[in-house]
């Protein structure tokens, strides 16, 4: 039998395609997906993606979303209770496994082996180890359509923030920047995919400046 599994979701491709090589398989079955959002914003920690938008990639993947509230400026404690909470229940509910988008920073891959070993859940990485050049183009040519919602301007040119992740964005970034923005260069939205019942409409709204990092605000459609 295969295991459940709850894909850790961040709206990205990344995350996307690794809920989509799972899918592939036969070794576990996704029973949900696991966002964190950030209280009083009604948006995803991190991307800044609108709560709306999270909610209809969940109804177009056909799977429920499991939202974690954290509050602005989360010291890693508090993020840490509230999260493992979380994971505690979906275990009550049959979960097994915890599936993952990361690619290759050791750091990111021992602290959610960490989180996971006291809860008992095992961690799956399907998309570990990739060359993250190759994954790039193949992430485009499977399907995977995504838009930058959000730029480190330390890192990319934040004249990306609001563009189409695709091989003309690609061709674009600087030779420093990993092309699937695993040092957290730009972080997306995929807006479908192959695994997606529907494609979901947005339309880019306003661009802001905060904390150091450009957010493209995607509305609903």
């Amino acid at each position: 039998m295969p295991k459940k599994a709850v894909m850790c979701w961040s709206c990205g491709k990344d995350s996307a395609t690794a809920l989509w090589t799972l899918q592939q398989a036969d070794d576990y079955e996704i029973v949900g997906l696991l966002t964190t959002l950030t209280e009083g914003y009604e948006r995803v920690s991190m991307s800044g993606v609108r709560r709306e938008l999270l909610q209809r990639q969940a109804a177009a993947l056909g799977l429920p979303v499991h939202e974690v509230w954290i509050p602005p400026q989360c010291i890693n404690p508090t993020y840490e209770a509230r999260t493992g909470e979380a994971v505690r229940q979906l275990k009550e509910n049959g979960v097994e496994a915890m599936a993952f988008g990361d690619l290759f920073l050791e750091d990111i891959r021992e602290y959610r082996e960490q989180q996971m070993a006291t809860t008992g859940l095992s961690c799956v990485f399907p998309i570990w180890g990739e060359d993250t050049f190759g994954l790039s183009h193949r992430m485009i040519e499977r399907g995977f359509r995504a838009i930058i919602v959000c730029v480190d301007p330390r890192q990319v040119p934040d004249r990306l923030v609001g563009r189409a992740y695709d091989e003309t964005m690609l061709a674009e970034l600087p030779a420093t920047a990993d092309p699937c923005g695993e040092r957290g260069e730009f972080h997306t939205f995929v807006w479908d995919a192959p695994n997606f019942k529907a494609p979901i409409e947005v339309r880019s709204g306003e661009i802001v400046e905060r904390d150091g990092f450009f957010f493209a605000d995607l509305v609903p459609v």
